[in-house]
């Protein structure tokens, strides 16, 4: 079914989810891992740690009278340039502060004056940011603008199959093949994925420390930036109702069946390029109850290979399936040598899941109060994949005409896509008779 984006109740407990990494009980006391006695100490030396509180990381990182982290400042600039690099590089979007633009250009004003390289590095630093600003702002503009010009119209579709001729082109006048379709939308996964910065995940799920005794619920600040990662659940959203009005607007059983079949394949051809998050999307819309309700039509149509791919993407076992797959292609991606097989776009609701659940079920600090890095080197790890997946540039050509048509096409509302289903095949019960009859009244203005 479509998805609600973060809200206190859009996430349940996966089947299977036993969040491990260092996920301490409270209540159990541990051993404090071994850490350096001395500002000096390095936290590399010695045997791997696991933790550290936050007074012994802000030692190790800033210099005092009697420490130096590097004892020469043409040694330690470099690292400052690459900090300043990777940073600005991969989350960009931390500068649309004003406030952080000026302390960059404070830090790069003392430390430029050491090296006359150093200029020319961070000039290099601040144009590309500035360029990574600029391309975020225009990629927003462009969604909210898909997304108006989407949502104005989506309410005004009612069933016109009460109104002949029909006023609107359908799927299979604009595609006919299933392998285009799916190329076309993995060009519309890869475009909102290419928007959105690790920084999103950051935001979606960031919460005050628990030591501070307040918590801030996912996507309550407005200040907070997922506009990206946001638009991208529209986006799955968009989809299945633009599955489900494709079958339910045709008039009469066999054209309804056969744009079943038309999808079924497409999302076959989702599935093989690696396009997890379209197939979802696709078997979301399918499994609507306004278009399952229709026997008569599915009875006409050939559905062998929808039953594999519902159990593909089945949610036993924690998607035990979907995950299987999911990892496949990821070693397909690795060792491939053409980019069409490189192609990786996950469940992304299931990945934001994922996410949370390990955010929220294992603590930020150990009982001791160090800092629980195995938490955040998996978090980094899960974001790291997807941040690898998500710079992929889309091998196929575009079609701008079924584009277009994915993004502005009118799709029905629940209520529209029930009227449509009604006016398909009769209402068997009196529930649904009643039903058919409301939305007669409200929708078409008839009785």
């Amino acid at each position: 079914m479509p998805q609600t984006v973060c809200s206190g109740t859009m996430f349940t407990t996966p089947s299977g989810f036993s969040p491990h990494l260092a996920c301490a009980d409270p209540g159990e006391e541990e051993e404090a891992p071994q850490e350096g006695s001395g500002p000096g100490a390095c936290l590399a030396d010695g045997p791997p740690i696991t933790s550290a509180s936050l007074d012994t990381l802000i030692q190790n990182l800033v210099p005092t009278a009697d420490y130096y982290p590097e004892a020469k400042v043409r040694k330690f600039g470099p690292k400052i340039l690459q900090l300043l690099t990777e940073w600005t590089e991969t989350f960009p979007s931390d500068f649309r502060d004003e406030k952080m633009v000026g302390h960059l250009k404070d830090i790069i004003h003392r430390i430029a004056p050491c090296d006359e390289a150093y200029w020319k590095t961070l000039n290099q630093v601040l144009q590309k940011l500035s360029q990574r600003l600029a391309l975020m702002s225009q990629g927003e503009e462009s969604i909210v603008k898909v997304s108006l010009n989407a949502s104005s119209i989506s309410d005004k579709l009612v069933a016109f199959k009460t109104k002949p001729p029909p006023i609107q082109k359908d799927i299979l006048s604009i595609c006919t093949d299933p392998y285009t379709l799916a190329q076309q939308l993995t060009h519309v996964e890869l475009e909102h994925l290419s928007h959105i910065g690790p920084e999103e995940f950051v935001q979606a799920f960031v919460q005050k420390d628990p030591l501070d005794g307040t918590q801030q619920p996912c996507f309550s600040d407005q200040k907070k930036k997922t506009t990206n990662l946001e638009a991208y659940v529209r986006w799955f959203n968009r989809l299945c109702y633009l599955v489900a009005t494709e079958i339910c607007m045709p008039a009469k059983k066999k054209q309804r069946a056969q744009v079943i079949e038309f999808f079924i394949d497409v999302a076959r051809e989702c599935f093989n390029i690696g396009n997890f998050n379209s197939l979802m999307a696709i078997i979301s819309g399918m499994n609507m109850s306004p278009v399952s309700r229709l026997k008569k039509t599915w009875g006409k149509a050939k559905t062998a290979k929808f039953f594999i791919l519902e159990h593909q993407m089945d949610p036993t076992g924690n998607f035990y399936n979907y995950r299987t797959a999911l990892r496949g292609a990821a070693h397909r991606s690795q060792t491939a040598n053409s980019n069409r097989e490189r192609i990786v776009i996950p469940f992304f609701s299931l990945l934001i899941k994922d996410i949370y659940f390990l955010n929220e079920g294992c603590a930020n600090r150990l009982p001791n109060g160090h800092v629980n890095f195995e938490k955040f080197v998996e978090l980094a790890r899960q974001v790291g994949e997807f941040m690898t997946w998500k710079q992929m540039e889309c091998p196929f050509e575009e079609d701008r005409a079924i584009l277009h048509y994915l993004h502005t096409v009118p799709i029905f509302s629940e209520d529209g896509l029930y009227l449509a289903s009604y006016e398909s095949e009769s209402p068997e019960n009196q529930v649904e008779k009643d039903r058919w009859k409301a939305l007669r009244s409200n929708v078409l203005g008839k009785t």
